[in-house]
């Protein structure tokens, strides 16, 4: 800043950096000067904020902000973890509005290294999320709205239930946080035996060391002076302090439409002992409490003094002719602030959702032959109106179910490309959305191993039939020296049986095997096939599974090994019979029909001693001479059947 003598009144020159007599940049960033009447140490009056009454943007704000935080709305940690089997986090989401990108989690491991097992319980509602650890002993607990309560809490569960059905699953709490709006999380794993013995939740808790979070800012407000003429913006970001804060860094990340027109101006507003390290391409002015360095320029530019009010930073905005203050943000003193600003005049256009979310999932898959894209429908319910999605190829659409979007292709179909070494490109549309989302899936440097029925193979299995040829067909893709790639050799492993040399150095080494033309060679993939016959001796022993062991390698001895475990299928033992032989199926066979013959003796047992007298004694064969004869069978006589009775008096 251009120092005025003492006891003068001379002007803050505009139009030139302060300071630094440093001339501004065209199409950059421009540091503003004062314009105001100077107090003696260069300190320059503000002037009024009348007629401007800031209010919450209820529309679509002009800016989409975000920040780096540690405090969390409600938290806490203990030791009551430390001596059971897992440390356990537990993280509770909430959401002010509908996530404008995907959320990320990164699982740290602490100092040993991944050493005990960590268990990460998130609780969040219909968001998309993406967790990475390299920590393989995580266990991720995803809480779901449509959970049983007794295996875990409902996504509308509150604090309380949560906690303790986590206490009661895992015996312990290591931490617990719950976030508003978050970008952004980074969760340190370990544990301390000096915390509290229970985690009793606290407002605005301070997280650190175990989480730090980057969360949306949507409290900006805005207004306009009443008599504006101009339509020159204001952007105003207000780091309040705090006096248990350390920070006197402040990292700003600063993007910009393409089509600003450079009548906006940014104002940075924060103690006098911050430094701001601005990095950006946008065509906007510049005033900065502090001192701030840019990529430009290699040394520190003082700033400004500026108001620490709401008020006077209006007021100085005013005072620059800028009438319209677009955005006012009010955040905690953070190190890194991530800024942007949508054209002014225009309302920023909503988050482009379909590719955030897809290109954060990544839900696509390759082998050395098919892509195979899964999609999960909950991940896509931010974005409206998603009927179906296809390849580059629109012939090749995804199947759909009430959960799931599937889609499998060869890779030489659909429009896929591989021209990438390792790569496999395409596209995926739905038009619908106007979505056309561009990925390369990445080709796994490995054997692949199939297991096919005939010999066209099309439909691979893995159940092995006994006395029946069986098509083998292994393949890998090497883009560097496809024609250095060698089927080194192929084993059959079954239990209580010798292993059986199937193929070695691409030739047939066992009884019944035969090696089969393959494919040519196409964009660095090597194809081998063979056929062979499993066969059991009679009486030996029929195993439920074998293993198909093979090796291709490099002249180099580069080795890559697979294994293919197949289900032995035997025509006088279905698969559904698995566990019973043909012992025990004959021996239930007979214990069930000497069960029905004792059955039946007992009934004839009870029914011959249970029957009445009377049908032991003989009917008369003759009656009196006046009597009639067609009631000789009828009077005073019993007929009986072995099943039923009946009698008249």
């Amino acid at each position: 800043m251009l120092e005025p003598s003492p006891g003068t009144d001379r002007q803050c020159p505009p139009g030139t950096i302060p300071s630094a007599g440093i001339p501004a940049l065209p199409g950059a960033i421009r540091p503003q000067p004062p314009a105001l009447p100077a107090l003696p140490g260069g300190r320059c009056y503000p002037g009024r904020a009348e007629g401007c009454d800031l209010q919450p943007v209820t529309a679509e704000p002009p800016i989409t902000l975000s920040y780096a935080t540690s405090t969390v709305p409600r938290g806490c940690v203990s030791n009551s973890s430390v001596g059971t089997d897992h440390e356990v986090h537990v993280l509770s989401v909430k959401w002010s509005k509908v996530s404008p990108a995907p959320l990320t989690v990164t699982v740290a491991p602490g100092a040993g290294a991944c050493s005990r097992p960590a268990v990460l319980i998130l609780l969040c509602s219909r968001c998309p999320a993406r967790i990475t650890s390299p920590c393989s002993n995580l266990i991720l607990r995803t809480v779901s709205a449509t959970a049983p309560q007794k295996e875990q809490p409902r996504a509308a569960a509150g604090e309380e239930q949560l906690l303790a059905w986590a206490l009661a699953a895992y015996g312990g709490i290591t931490s617990y946080s719950e976030l508003q709006d978050p970008r952004r999380l980074q969760l340190h794993l370990g544990e301390d035996a000096h915390s509290p013995p229970e985690c009793v939740p606290q407002e605005n808790f301070n997280a650190i060391p175990h989480l730090e979070a980057e969360v949306f800012f949507h409290g900006v407000k805005s207004c306009s002076r009443s008599d504006a003429q101009s339509t020159r913006a204001a952007h105003i970001i207000h780091l309040q302090p705090e006096p248990s804060s350390s920070i006197t860094r402040v990292n700003l990340s600063l993007s910009c439409s393409q089509n600003s027109a450079g009548n906006q101006i940014l104002i940075l507003q924060s103690k006098a002992n911050f430094t701001w390290f601005l990095s950006a391409e946008c065509n906007i002015q510049l005033l900065v409490s502090g001192s701030y360095k840019m990529p430009l320029f290699s040394m520190l530019i003082p700033g400004n003094p500026l108001p620490d009010t709401e008020q006077g930073l209006i007021a100085e905005a005013f005072e620059k002719n800028y009438s319209v203050i677009a955005s006012y943000s009010a955040i905690p003193a953070s190190s890194h602030i991530s800024l942007q600003i949508h054209e002014h005049g225009e309302a920023p256009a909503p988050p482009d959702l379909p590719h955030q979310v897809l290109r954060t999932l990544k839900p696509w898959k390759c082998t050395d032959e098919t892509m195979e894209i899964v999609i999960i429908r909950s991940y896509l319910e931010p974005i409206k109106d998603v009927v179906n999605i296809t390849l580059r190829d629109i012939r090749c659409q995804a199947e759909k179910n009430a959960t799931h979007f599937m889609l499998k292709s060869p890779l030489s179909h659909c429009g896929t490309s591989l021209e990438g070494r390792g790569y496999a490109n395409n596209e995926l549309l739905s038009a619908a959305l106007l979505l056309q989302v561009g990925f390369q899936c990445e080709i796994p440097r490995e054997l692949f191993l199939r297991l096919f029925p005939t010999a066209d193979f099309k439909a691979p299995q893995t159940e092995l039939e006994i006395n029946k040829e069986a098509f083998v067909q292994a393949s890998m893709r090497w883009m560097d020296h496809p024609a250095d790639l060698q089927l080194k050799e192929c084993w059959l492993v079954a239990s209580e049986r010798e292993p059986v040399l199937l193929v070695q150095g691409g030739q047939a080494r066992g009884a019944g095997v035969a090696v089969l033309d393959g494919p040519p060679s196409s964009h660095g993939r090597k194809v081998w096939r063979f056929r062979f016959t499993y066969s059991v001796p009679e009486g030996g022993h029929i195993p439920f599974s074998a293993f198909l062991r093979c090796k291709a390698g490099l002249q180099n001895d580069t080795i890559f090994e697979k294994v293919l475990e197949m289900r032995v299928k035997d025509a006088w033992r279905p698969l559904n019979y698995r566990g019973l032989g043909l012992g025990a199926v004959l021996g239930i066979t007979f214990g069930a029909f000497l069960i029905g013959a004792l059955l039946t003796a007992v009934l004839w047992y009870i029914y011959s001693h249970t029957r009445p007298i009377s049908k032991l004694q003989p009917v008369s064969s003759t009656a009196p001479a006046s009597e009639s004869s067609s009631t000789n069978h009828s009077i005073g006589s019993t007929q009986s059947t072995p099943c039923s009775t009946s009698s008249m008096a």
